[in-house]
């Protein structure tokens, strides 16, 4: 095969994982560069600060296939810590279920709006953001309440471990394949994947595509309240997308959301390892990386096409 016609093929691969190429070429590097890096215990220190913010990429993966965008799930998550904590002091079931009740409610509001009333998403889900950073700042005293996780059951879910790995490290592996086989073996996956190509042809299909919707939008609610709530427990308190995934819709796939998430954490561990840097300089690096891989990602996605 001549170097010409691998080229297409290279950047195609690239292009599907390119992630999951990046995460595995700078983990290489830093394992060579940093001994403390390969210990058992900072990859359990990665995934674990990596959980929640894993549950918040997977529901956020399925509303982009649909062709669609959350933009409350940040505040859904600080949310869902405040309700979890405070609901914890009435029981680990009520700490456990109050924030999926309410930050999936908010789900449900975002999705009807969007599948019945034609509008944004953008729009709708900017407007769910605002009402869920009023709602924590009026349970918070505006930030100068801070209520703690009083259940032993969900302060273990935050810290316990099995096998060495941290609980919430396995609910987030199970669900993540929940979605894989969701995505990849089921009507409603493929239904995901109709509505995000063309929600005219996947209605000619007999595709529900308003309940396709509806059902996207309650699941990015209920993961981003799942996450605030093992955050929350992990803390002790309640405190006030690179991968696979392309905003077009039509197309992605979990394992790239799951690539760039634990991308995200490793370039965070590194930074620390480096040295005492400020958090908003961490910021700036780890920006200023993923924007690098978003632009070689969209080179090697355009220069396939040109083929």
């Amino acid at each position: 095969m001549s170097v010409v016609a691998f080229q297409p093929r290279l950047a195609g691969a690239f292009q599907r994982q390119g992630a999951l190429a990046v995460l595995g070429a700078v983990v290489v590097v830093a394992i060579a560069v940093f001994p403390n890096f390969r210990s058992l215990d900072n990859a359990g220190t990665i995934l674990v600060a990596a959980a929640p913010p894993m549950l918040i990429a997977l529901g956020m993966t399925f509303v982009i296939i649909t062709g669609g965008i959350d933009l409350s799930v940040g505040s859904l998550y600080v949310l869902g810590g405040v309700l979890a904590a405070w609901g914890s002091q009435y029981g680990a079931l009520a700490g456990l279920v109050l924030p999926l009740a309410v930050c999936g409610a908010i789900g449900v509001v975002n999705g009807v709006l969007i599948a019945y009333t034609g509008m944004a998403p953008f729009i709708v889900t900017l407007a769910a953001l605002l009402g869920a950073r009023g709602l924590m700042r009026a349970l918070s005293g505006e930030g100068s309440s801070t209520y703690l996780v009083s259940s032993p059951f969900l302060r273990e879910l935050g810290t316990g471990s099995f096998l060495g790995i941290g609980y919430q490290v396995w609910m987030v592996l199970l669900l993540v394949l929940a979605g894989m086989v969701v995505l990849a073996r089921t009507r409603f996956g493929n239904a995901v994947y109709a509505v995000g190509g063309s929600e005219d042809a996947a209605a000619l299909m007999g595709v529900r595509v308003r309940r396709t919707k509806i059902a996207v939008y309650v699941m990015s609610g209920l993961l981003a309240g799942l996450a605030g709530t093992i955050n929350a427990a992990k803390l002790g308190s309640g405190v006030t997308v690179l991968g696979g995934t392309l905003l077009t819709g039509g197309a992605g796939t979990i394992a790239g959301t799951v690539a760039g998430v634990l991308l995200l954490g490793v370039i965070q561990n590194l930074i620390n390892q480096v040295g005492d840097v400020n958090s908003n300089w961490q910021q700036v690096i780890s920006g200023t990386f993923l924007a690098l891989v978003v632009v070689a990602q969209t080179y090697l996605v355009r220069m396939r096409r040109a083929t």
